[in-house]
């Protein structure tokens, strides 16, 4: 459900407000939310980390990605909140890591995934903001015979951005208004506007969606995604490991190999 295009920001707000409800159920309705459109931003981040491995002297690489990271305020005017991957992560067993979204055999990068949700400091991620974020991290095998276009592109140290193909479960309007009439959307702004790292983009758009909760549904590669701070922390000729999903940080990770495709949530 695209939002109108108005004169002034009280029309705006006026919208949002009475809208409010419909446009969460359409955000819940609309299935996965994926890459696109492109995030653009005035936050100068820095340079995201990068490392190659020759693809020639291995058929397996272990990939360790960021899907997706918390206090960013995205291309769909969302910002993710810390634990908002907890319960999913739970619950689901078959996480996949996907080239561009597709869900088929053809662009199926790892069918074996570690998944974590980890307080990570940006700086750690390559990135020149201040303080933490909840990183979304895969830690997956990749495999020539699998896909050998990725495995090589991952092996060279060519894929810099990642997304999550995601569904929404809570989410709360954040307007930035005083006014009486926005009581409830204006305290869901202040409970969450420091947490917001491009917070001038913010300012300036006047509300944001805050993302509580989610499921993850898979991560993909992609070239260009609506959070770009999203890069690969490493890769590395590899051995094999067990395929696995997390349900935190610390939690035992449980074997994921079977059904990958039957079952990819309830």
């Amino acid at each position: 459900m695209e939002i109108p295009q108005f004169n002034t920001t009280k029309e705006l707000f006026d919208y949002l407000k009475a809208n409010k409800e419909l446009l969460i159920k359409s955000k819940k309705a609309a299935g996965l939310k994926k890459a696109d459109p492109i995030l653009v931003t005035s936050v100068d981040s820095g340079t995201e980390k990068s490392q190659t491995i020759d693809p020639d002297s291995t058929n397996k690489v272990t990939v360790e990605v960021v899907i997706n990271t918390t206090g960013i305020m995205d291309s769909h005017k969302d910002v993710h909140i810390p634990g908002l991957w907890t319960k999913s992560l739970k619950e689901n067993k078959s996480i996949l890591l996907l080239q561009e979204h597709k869900m088929d055999f053809d662009h199926m990068i790892s069918d074996q995934v570690k998944a974590v949700a980890n307080d990570v400091s940006w700086k750690d991620l390559g990135f020149r903001f201040k303080g933490q974020t909840q990183a979304l991290t895969f830690i997956a095998e990749v495999e020539k015979a699998e896909n050998e276009s990725m495995f090589k592109r991952y092996a060279r140290g060519t894929v810099k951005e990642h997304s999550v193909g995601m569904q929404y479960v809570k989410i709360a309007l954040a307007i930035n208004s005083e006014d009486e009439e926005y009581k409830e959307e204006f305290a869901t702004w202040n409970k969450y506007i420091d947490q917001v790292v491009n917070q001038k983009d913010a300012e300036d758009n006047g509300y944001f969606w805050a993302v509580t909760e989610a499921k993850v549904v898979e991560g993909s590669a992609v070239l260009k995604g609506s959070n770009s701070f999203t890069p690969t922390l490493s890769v590395e000729s590899s051995k094999n490991i067990e395929a696995a999903q997390s349900t935190s940080t610390n939690e035992p990770l449980k074997d994921t190999r079977k059904s990958q495709f039957n079952t990819i949530f309830n």
